[in-house]
């Protein structure tokens, strides 16, 4: 007579897995995707307007990232730590140098006629660049314009940008407002 083999009990398999699930479950961590809080302009009218004139190049920052990480930034490679204060240079200007960006003088509340910047700081990358040094080059730049936001907060009112009230918030953003024009991604340098 053939000898049986013997069968495996499989009455609490389901309950083993149903462990295994929910262990994995509860010990398995959830990345968080990082982005970018951007409120965009409103739609502009559909209305041509030819007569608008070019932008200078002295009022443009350029801040190029290629598919390596690099940051070039007008010309000149730079490090991360560098982009910040080459950004509140340009977007202060104050000595109101050749090289960086015309100012034109408007009334602003609380600070009347002032000179403000016609800066625009550009930032294009390559579709090789990475998400994070992305976010990290724009993290700077906004962080520049907040920086100058800040110290005049701090110098004219003696308290920071944040606990400023919604109508002297508006005009320190009025002197110090944040143009950052973000190119589409190119593909510059092969794959």
């Amino acid at each position: 007579m053939p000898k049986k083999t013997p069968e495996i009990p499989s009455a609490s398999l389901a309950d083993i897995a149903f462990l295994l699930l929910i262990f994995f479950m509860v010990t398995t961590t959830m990345d968080v995707d990082s982005g970018l809080e951007r409120r965009l302009p409103p739609l502009a009218p559909d209305v041509e307007n030819k007569d608008t004139p070019p932008i200078k190049e002295r009022n443009v920052f350029i801040v190029l990232v290629n598919k390596d990480n690099n940051i070039l930034v007008e010309g000149e490679w730079m490090q991360m730590g560098e982009i910040r204060d080459k950004a509140k240079e340009f977007m202060a200007n104050p000595n109101n140098a050749d090289n960086l960006p015309e100012k034109e003088i408007k009334e602003v509340a609380f600070f009347g006629p002032t000179e403000i910047s016609k800066g625009v700081i550009s930032l294009q990358n390559d579709l090789g660049t990475q998400y994070g040094t992305y976010l990290a080059v724009q993290n700077e730049l906004v962080g520049a314009i907040n920086d100058l936001r800040n110290e005049l907060a701090l110098s004219k009112f003696n308290k920071r940008f944040d606990l400023l009230t919604k109508e002297e918030q508006d005009a320190v953003r009025e002197v110090y407002p944040q143009r950052i024009s973000e190119a589409e991604p190119k593909r510059v340098g092969g794959n």
